[in-house]
């Protein structure tokens, strides 16, 4: 698939994003953290709410029932008061029931039949049935083309993370993402460790200067493989494809993209500007299915010439790690609340709670529901939040890794940002999908 696709010179941008805010527009946009992260002034911890506001009633609908979906509809209702799941989409039955049947089993909410849709055209149902907010849960694939249904429609979002697969789908999010900011609709993204107490102090220390300069970072998240959906007799491909989505690019971006984003959008959150360059290189050994890698090792390199490190790996029977290291030029940080001086002396630690204890000033709240807590407190007091276009940047970088290694090429971020490459069909229906064999990308050229 990409390693057959030129996507290496040709400036693209699509019509959407070219019409709205233009190529010099998109990469400004793309880089308006850096600008924000150049400002040293001292940062505070800002407030995170235990439940969001009492309010009116905000009804939302969920797209993609999948384990992910189910979960997030749960973890929405959780987030405060006065909130219901309405509606539910998803091409499968079987998933339609099944999570019907856990948010009855566990929230004792009971969605009509007249409220669940079926079909490739579910999201479409599910914005118009009365929601104020969309959850998109989907395979990210389809992402972008919810992402913009939803904001035509004037609706409040929870996007999963990535935010796309490729960079059209990447653009077209952030054009998106543009035009909510313009009506005043909320989108909070799933990267969940921006919203984690113990990332967040941890991230407020060292940006404020306890390990000095930032200067490189090592990024690892070495894991088990995932789960495995065989071909049974009369599957289609469609079928095939989406029910073992995890192990096909064009529906998850690989794993570098579709979990690897939780660190590496950790390492952008510190930096606060994109690579310029990627060098990546990767293999696979031990999958059964799909067209994946099973690891990745990128360098990343940045304008100033500061260089970043990253490594992800989805084989079971190996060790395991993940953890985000930021280097100073003081000391260095384990983004999860822990700093070092240079001699690797821990000199803080965050200051975890003890069991039982009723002090809450340091307890970490569940992620997965603290983003919804947030989004609901964006709309109930009118304080809009939007972080899609920090998705935006790490969906992407994860993507100019991916490229690299699938290519065995290094690709600058320029190339990324106007690159036409699209994945997967462009129409939807259950049978043949021309054009996206089950095969692994082959970097270089064989030995004579």
């Amino acid at each position: 698939m990409e390693s057959k696709k030129d996507f290496s010179r040709r400036k693209f941008i699509s019509k959407t994003a070219m019409a709205t805010i233009g190529t010099v527009g998109a990469i400004q946009l793309l880089n308006s953290c850096a600008e924000n992260s150049s400002k040293r002034n001292e940062i505070k911890l800002p407030e995170l709410l235990s439940q969001a506001p009492d309010g009116k009633i905000l009804k939302a609908g969920l797209i993609g029932c999948g384990g992910r979906g189910t979960g997030a509809a749960i973890n929405y209702l959780d987030a405060g008061p006065n909130l219901q799941i309405v509606a539910l989409g998803d091409v499968f039955q079987d998933r339609l029931d099944k999570c019907k049947a856990e948010l009855k089993t566990q929230k004792n909410v009971e969605i009509p039949d007249e409220k669940c849709f079926l079909g490739f055209d579910s999201y479409e149902k599910v914005i118009d049935a009365g929601v104020d907010v969309v959850l998109l849960c989907t395979p990210p694939h389809f992402r972008p083309q919810h992402v913009e249904a939803a904001v035509k429609a004037g609706k409040h979002i929870f996007m999963e993370k990535p935010c796309a697969v490729d960079p059209v789908g990447a653009r077209s999010v952030l054009v998106s993402a543009e035009r909510a900011k313009q009506n005043g609709l909320c989108i909070v993204s799933g990267t969940i460790r921006r919203v984690q107490k113990d990332f967040m102090e941890t991230r407020r220390r060292v940006l404020n200067g306890e390990i000095g300069e930032i200067v490189s970072a090592h990024i690892i998240r070495n894991g088990g493989s995932l789960w495995v959906i065989k071909r049974r007799p009369g599957m289609s491909d469609m079928e095939y494809m989406l029910r073992n989505w995890a192990n096909f690019c064009w529906l998850s971006g690989d794993h570098i993209v579709e979990q690897f984003i939780h660190e590496i959008d950790v390492m952008n959150w510190y930096i606060g500007k994109n690579p310029v360059k990627a060098i990546g290189w990767g293999g696979r050994q031990r999958r059964i299915t799909g067209d994946q890698y099973d690891f990745f090792s990128i360098e990343y390199v940045y304008d100033n010439g500061m260089q970043t490190h990253c490594a992800a790996r989805q084989i079971t029977g190996c060790s395991n790690l993940t953890k985000q290291l930021i280097t100073g030029t003081n000391g260095f940080a384990d983004a999860k609340g822990t700093i070092f001086n240079l001699k690797g002396e821990e000199i803080w630690k965050y200051p975890y709670p003890a069991e039982g204890s009723t002090d809450l000033t340091w307890k970490v709240k569940d992620p997965y529901v603290q983003e919804h807590i947030n989004l609901v407190t964006g709309i109930r007091t009118g304080k809009t939040v939007n972080d899609a276009e920090a998705q935006v940047n790490s969906t992407l970088i994860t993507i100019m890794g991916r490229m690299s290694a699938y290519t065995g090429k290094d690709v600058t971020w320029d190339e990324v940002m106007n690159s036409d490459l699209y994945l997967g069909p462009k129409t939807y229906a259950f049978g043949p999908v021309p054009g996206i064999p089950e095969t692994i990308p082959v970097i270089g050229a064989e030995a004579k």
